[in-house]
């Protein structure tokens, strides 16, 4: 069964699932960052700060890591069709917070809150590869991240609509509470539409919850290092939220954070051995294992794809206002606009990132991927005010190209690493998204673009190095069904 005969326009079967999937994903999108195009109205409208803005936009992205972690584990033991369609029920909740709250402190909290519904991406991963065999998933995956993943866009392009048609300085409280309702009424339609699996498959959960099962000793001290970088940015964003940095938190109350960060790190560590420590005493037949540096590298290489797409994507459209306004007289909207293309490639570049590693192997597809985008964001640090404006704009689509193509191969690997355990690989390749962007935003306050675009495609070269180590999915995976039946999932 190759990826051309998959009917877009189909409304059945394994298609419906996905029309249906990637659609929660974009409703959870669209709720998630409601408030970005509005955020000057918002400020205006509370009399917020500048440094309360950048908080806001911080605490937006907080949550996500630790919850797309904590997603992972409650998928992969109660199915995508029930964590999905609660997840968007309760998402509704701090929306609707966010969009009646009269003061800085409120917005805050209820902005934490809402990156939560960030995590809804592992969720549907999980469910796209139940329904799809190995040579679609690359595909099917890819319409499911690309599409679902416009949703930040389609917000940036009906919210303030939205805001207009209800008038006066309140229209972006109903604007925001509209997506609210939209999440509400849709995680309704969702229960009932789907099936975590096909009729008669299987739906294979861990034997333990609270973190992922390894297959060997070494493998349990790479995971355990693996986390580290997790619990290293959320330390990160306290520091950004303390006295140091925006000053939302007291010095002692950033105290009592990156305490409870690292004695949560270490609860981890307490379950990962936990999970692990009766299994890893005896001998494991080899085919049931599998290598944990299928995850760690595939964590390194989404951090450089979907990583530098968050923090561009913040930064663009300051970027061309400051570098063409004076040298050709560029405005913010007409910035915005031009930036908007990097966001746009992801209706096309992710499903065809996944189609292409569907047909042309993983790995190769990945380090092909890595390569356009290092040179892609070297080429965007060479930009300066003398550049024709519609040139740049093309040499940034093309960069983006092949970043959210990297995304579509990423994602298009691992549901087929160990199927009872696709959510919590998801959310921890999902996490490291979130890291990469902090990381990349980090920099950014340090240096000016030219050395962050540096940077990052620096970064990638290393990635492309630790590519190499990846091994491409061949024969079977193996799972055990409740019976004690072996039952074989095909890779290739």
């Amino acid at each position: 069964m190759s990826a051309q005969s998959l009917n877009f326009f189909s409304f059945s079967g394994k298609m419906k699932i996905l029309h249906t999937t990637w659609l929660a994903f974009f409703i959870s999108f669209v709720v998630w960052f409601s408030h970005a195009p509005l955020m000057l109205v918002i400020a205006d409208s509370l009399g917020m700060s500048k440094a309360e803005i950048k908080t806001i936009l911080i605490l937006n992205v907080a949550l996500t890591i630790p919850a797309r972690i904590v997603i992972g584990i409650l998928v992969d033991k109660f199915g995508p069709k029930r964590t999905f369609s609660i997840l968007l029920a309760l998402g509704s909740l701090p929306t609707f917070m966010f969009a009646f709250a009269d003061s800085f402190e409120q917005l805050a909290l209820a902005r934490f809150l809402s990156g939560f519904v960030g995590a809804g991406f592992v969720i549907g991963i999980r469910m796209v590869g139940e329904w799809f065999p190995a040579k679609q998933v690359g595909i099917a995956e890819g319409i499911y991240g690309g599409w679902g993943n416009f949703g930040s866009a389609a917000a940036a392009m009906t919210l303030p609509t939205l805001a207009l048609m209800f008038g006066g300085p309140e229209g972006w409280r109903y604007a925001i509470s509209i997506t609210g309702i939209i999440a509400l009424i849709y995680s309704v339609i969702y229960f009932f539409s789907v099936t975590d699996t096909p009729k008669g498959s299987t739906y294979f959960k861990p034997k333990k919850a609270g973190a992922m099962e390894v297959t060997s000793i070494w493998d349990l001290f790479f995971y355990i290092l693996m986390t580290i970088p997790l619990y290293a940015t959320l330390t990160l964003l306290t520091w950004k939220l303390s006295p140091a940095g925006v000053s939302l938190l007291s010095g002692f109350s950033a105290l009592l954070i990156y305490v409870g960060i690292w004695v949560l790190f270490f609860y981890n560590v307490y379950k990962i051995v936990h999970v692990n420590e009766e299994h890893l005493m005896q001998p494991i037949d080899e085919i049931h294992k599998y290598k944990f540096k299928q995850v760690a590298i595939l964590d390194l290489a989404y951090l450089i794809t979907f990583g530098s797409e968050l923090a561009v994507v913040s930064m663009l459209p300051m970027f061309f206002y400051d570098t063409f306004h004076d040298s050709q007289g560029i405005t913010m909207i007409q910035a915005g606009l031009s930036a908007s293309g990097f966001a746009f490639m992801n209706l096309i570049a992710r499903p065809t990132g996944g189609w292409i590693s569907d047909t042309f192997g993983r790995k190769l597809s990945l380090s092909i991927f890595i390569i356009g985008l290092s040179v892609g964001y070297y080429c965007l640090s060479l930009i300066t005010p003398d550049w024709p404006i519609v040139g740049v704009i093309i040499l940034t689509m093309a960069c983006s190209f092949f970043v959210q193509s990297g995304e579509g191969a990423v994602f298009a690997m691992v549901p087929l690493i160990k199927r009872r355990m696709t959510g919590q690989i998801a959310g921890m390749v999902g996490a490291y998204g979130n890291v990469g962007a902090v990381i990349f935003l980090t920099v950014l306050s340090f240096v000016d673009p030219s050395v962050f675009f540096t940077v990052i495609a620096g970064g990638a070269l290393i990635v492309l190095v630790a590519v190499q180590f990846i091994e491409e999915p061949k024969g079977h995976m193996v799972e055990v069904q409740e019976d004690g039946t072996v039952e074989m999932i095909e890779l290739d």
